[in-house]
């Protein structure tokens, strides 16, 4: 089992796992999620450990349910307990995001996991992390050649 500094987010049944240093806008960009239908599964600190070749991720119990909102305080919310990672989302400044990145991986508890990078004050951040989960739920690989993929009927 590994703590990360992070937050996680269920969208859609499956954990988003948001990275970046203090300050980088991890629990902003949970509250827009959540405001939206995610469920909070940890703030600022995540455990994640593997199993049956997936990566699953939880609160410490010691703060688990609870959410840091700055101007507010400590803020208790509705969480799921465990999630299943689905995708890594770095966040970055704008200027480091690639218009049309390669797809990426990155490695937790010997697991590889689809990674992209995100500038999480931008409006357009959930509708961003949506479209990339809905992507993974059709079996596309996030990077330049998800355009190849044909459109899905609502």
């Amino acid at each position: 089992m590994h703590l990360n500094h992070a937050t996680c987010v269920a969208l859609a049944g499956k954990g988003v796992l948001l990275r970046g240093f203090s300050g980088a806008g991890k629990s902003d960009l949970a509250l827009r999620l959540i405001d939206g239908g995610a469920k909070l599964v940890a703030d600022d600190q995540v455990l994640c450990d593997a199993e049956a070749g997936a990566v699953f991720a939880s609160a410490p119990p010691a703060i688990a349910g609870l959410i840091e909102v700055r101007g507010l305080g400590l803020m208790r919310l509705e969480y799921v307990q465990r999630a299943e990672v689905a995708l890594v989302v770095d966040l970055v400044a704008p200027e480091r995001i690639k218009r049309l990145p390669l797809a990426a991986v990155c490695e937790i508890e010997g697991i590889e996991l689809p990674l992209i990078e995100l500038s999480p004050f931008e409006a357009s951040a959930p509708a961003k992390l949506s479209l990339a989960c809905q992507a993974l739920a059709r079996g596309a690989a996030l990077g330049e050649d998800m355009a190849l993929f044909p459109p899905q009927p609502a």
